[in-house]
């Protein structure tokens, strides 16, 4: 794909003529954005010893953990994002397993700086309520078009653990087990970042975009996250019925770190049961 590098001035003249196309005459204006989302299957050491067939069976299997729908609905402040729901391809079931740990039903409002979100947990649910992730954007020069819209390019970098506080991976637990272990003096590990790269397009200058991502001055169209992408691929505007905006409200009120510890506890339960069985 061929960029575009513009001056910096130019670039600033394009977002002032953008921000009065679309906004500048519509109080009440909404949009309903559908976002493709992929993730590339990561098996490390474990698929070390596989064949590309062996691989290949596994990412089928796993295909709708692995691609999934999101419609993002937003006005100028709020916004609420959701997984469009699909069936297991092999067994027609939903995934009860990988619904654990996946994104609930997200509200953001960016004018109070906002976030609550649904989470269930083996059948118990919370009410995720937080500030928003804080994100330090690098505005960058390129462009590119998405669909109809002018895009141009952002860049952060995220410490990993606060971009997926609502998933859980195995290697969570060795940090917690070592710290029951190691002295006072033992040396932090290096926080985990991931690069993130963003389009966002001043032709509808909200600062919003999908899951934690937000705060660029026009919606965020793609986003590359580590092995994760985001792409919009149906944006609609102003829609004759008016489009609801939902406030997650059922659940145990916590935050993103309390909710962080229920999980991590829980599997550290698991994990010694099972060792206990052995």
């Amino acid at each position: 794909m061929k960029f575009t590098l513009l001056p910096l001035g130019l670039i600033i003249s394009v977002i002032l003529v953008f921000k009065t196309d679309v906004l500048s005459k519509q109080d009440d204006f909404q949009g309903e954005a559908i976002y493709m989302y992929k993730s590339s299957l990561e098996l490390g050491s474990f698929g070390a010893n596989m064949s590309e067939a062996q691989k290949n069976q596994i990412k089928e299997r796993l295909k709708n953990r692995l691609e999934k729908t999101f419609t993002l609905v937003f006005n100028r402040e709020e916004s609420f994002y959701k997984e469009n729901e699909r069936l297991d391809a092999v067994s027609g079931a939903t995934d009860s397993w990988g619904n654990n740990f996946a994104a609930g039903d997200q509200y953001k409002n960016v004018k109070t700086n906002t976030q609550i979100q649904e989470q269930e947990f083996y059948g118990k649910r919370f009410l995720v309520k937080d500030e928003l992730q804080p994100i330090k954007w690098t505005m960058a020069s390129e462009t590119k078009k998405i669909g109809n819209y002018m895009c141009f390019k952002a860049v952060a970098l995220i410490p990993t653990n606060d971009l997926t506080w609502y998933s859980f991976s195995w290697d969570k637990l060795r940090p917690a087990s070592n710290e029951q272990t190691q002295n006072s003096d033992s040396v932090e590990e290096e926080m985990a970042l991931t690069k993130v790269e963003a389009w966002y397009t001043p032709q509808i200058p909200v600062s919003h975009g999908p899951s934690e991502f937000w705060g660029l001055p026009g919606l965020i169209l793609e986003i590359n996250s580590g092995n994760i992408t985001m792409l919009c691929s149906k944006l609609t505007l102003n829609p004759q019925e008016k489009l609801t905006i939902k406030i997650p409200q059922k659940g145990e009120q916590v935050t993103k770190k309390e909710y962080q510890d229920i999980i991590l506890t829980k599997m550290m339960e698991f994990r010694d049961n099972r060792i206990g069985r052995r």
